[in-house]
């Protein structure tokens, strides 16, 4: 039953995620994005509003109370991993596969050790590389937009999807108890949690079919004890075992536990204890060390803690339209929300869930390597419309906070600029002014080439006070490959 329900809730989860992540029901399963470790995190380093802090407590509680269950029902990359193990169990006829490996401490604390660096120094891009839920944003959007996504991220995504395919399908949950930051974090606090299977000892025949059916390895049948920092609730052990030694059950009050302490207490005072007691009265007390290792350590884990704009192909129905190119810009553009481009980049996580929601075809993944993998604004598809803030609604981790259509009227992420050389007006003597009729803010003016001569062809000059950065101008500009108007972002956005 725990399992079935265990099943029914990732399933839930994973749809959801996958379908906000693809720029479909942001209003159903936007929810899902705010309760992922990372974003919950980055929100509340963001902004300690109440809510956000009682988010990141929940998940912390979570962990204490049932162990990693966020691993496998929350987390989508986990989720993924536990399909291609059920899929490898399928095809290789056996399920009983995994046998009890120990900890591997050195390659989990150090990885995590350099994701927490990453964390206080702010590299991104490290950041981005590990979390598993922007890990599976960019794996969602490159399948569906592989072109618009560029072939960096493409090719990282790629990686990702089939590094931990390939570890789920070998070895279960490598990846998650190896490698996975989040997974690292969580385990420092359900090594102690309090409710999780457990071993009956008076039941226990030995049979190790629990210990060959778990995905992490974590179960030593030998010493009659489970390690819960890697466990991650999938309850196969307690479905599988035939003789009701498996259980979900209070797992400082477990008989195998219980068990072990007083065994410990008895070497202490006689040692005259069997090697196989002593051995597990010794896991014990190892157990208690790593207790208060783990309250040492968990304060420093606790503060570190679509329908597109359809692109243009013909023009007029007529000719073929040669497609824009990305100007250089002087500064990024990031949107509306976001505060800054310093405020934004710290908080990013890249998960691409903007990108894919945003209905405009202006977010993009950057591939630049200072950002990588980071969104930015580019208006060669199409333009930020002030109406809409669907980026700010769905952002999980507050890198682009919330605004409202006309807080976002008022907001200038931008300044346009004209390159007189390109203006169709200079360069191909014709008539056109579209930048100033489209121009949402009307912050662009159109005036005479010669100013002594009212009737001579006009063109665009900006009044930056009232641009906001849209990008309308740019876009709708005709000229090609690159546009006679574009903007520049703004360090610090200007509200107002």
């Amino acid at each position: 039953m725990l399992k079935k329900l265990r099943i029914a809730l990732a399933a839930i989860f994973f749809t959801g995620i996958t379908l906000l992540l693809a720029g479909i029901g942001a209003g159903w399963w936007g929810w899902m994005a705010k309760v992922q470790f990372l974003p919950a995190v980055m929100r509340t380093v963001g902004s300690a509003t109440a809510l956000n802090i009682a988010v990141l407590a929940g998940l912390v509680v979570l962990a204490l109370l049932m162990g990693r269950i966020y691993c496998s029902v929350i987390c989508p990359l986990g989720v993924w991993q536990d399909i291609v193990n059920w899929l490898s169990s399928r095809r290789k006829g056996k399920k009983r596969r995994f046998h009890y490996k120990k900890e591997a401490h050195w390659l989990r604390n150090t990885v995590w050790c350099l994701y927490v660096a990453a964390l206080f120094a702010g590299v991104q891009v490290v950041i981005a590389l590990l979390a598993p839920y922007s890990a599976w944003g960019r794996i969602v959007q490159s399948v569906l937009h592989p072109v618009g996504t560029g072939w960096a991220v493409v090719a990282i995504a790629a990686v990702t999807l089939v590094a931990t395919g390939l570890l789920a399908w070998l070895g279960g949950r490598t990846w998650c108890n190896t490698i996975c930051p989040v997974g690292t974090t969580l385990g420092l606090f359900s090594r102690f949690t309090l409710f999780g299977p457990v071993i009956d000892t008076d039941k226990c025949t030995g049979c190790k079919s629990c210990e060959k059916q778990c995905k992490s390895s974590c179960i030593d049948v030998a010493g009659k004890k489970i390690d819960y920092s890697r466990c991650v609730d999938c309850f196969d052990c307690i479905s599988d075992c035939k003789f009701g030694a498996m259980r979900l059950g209070n797992t400082w009050g477990s008989a195998s536990r219980g068990r072990q302490l007083t065994q410990a207490k008895e070497v202490r005072q006689d040692g005259k204890e069997a090697p196989q007691q002593a051995q597990q009265a010794q896991q014990a007390l190892q157990v208690d060390s790593s207790k208060r290792a783990f309250l040492t350590g968990s304060a420093l884990a606790l503060s570190v803690v679509t329908v597109r704009a359809q692109e243009q192909k013909l023009d007029g129905g007529l000719a073929a339209l040669k497609a824009k190119r990305k100007p250089e810009r002087t500064e990024r553009i990031v949107p509306a929300g976001a505060q800054s481009l310093k405020y934004f980049y710290e908080r990013c996580t890249a998960c691409q869930l903007c990108v894919s929601t945003c209905p405009n075809g202006v977010l993009h993944p950057s591939t630049d390597l200072q950002h990588l993998m980071q969104p930015e604004s580019s208006y060669e598809n199409g333009y930020c419309r002030p109406e809409c803030t669907k980026c700010s609604e769905v952002c999980p981790a507050g890198a682009i906070l919330p605004v409202t259509p006309e807080e976002k009227t008022a907001i200038h992420i931008g300044t346009a600029t004209v390159d007189y050389d390109l203006c169709v007006v200079n360069r191909d003597g014709v008539s056109c002014g579209n930048c100033a009729r489209h121009c949402p803010a009307e912050a662009i003016k159109m005036v005479p080439t010669d100013p002594k001569d009212r009737q001579s062809p006009k063109i665009p000059t900006v009044i930056e006070s009232k641009c906001i950065g849209c990008g309308a101008c740019e876009y709708l500009c005709p000229s090609r490959p690159y546009s006679a108007i574009h903007v520049n972002g703004l360090k610090e956005h200007i509200h107002g």
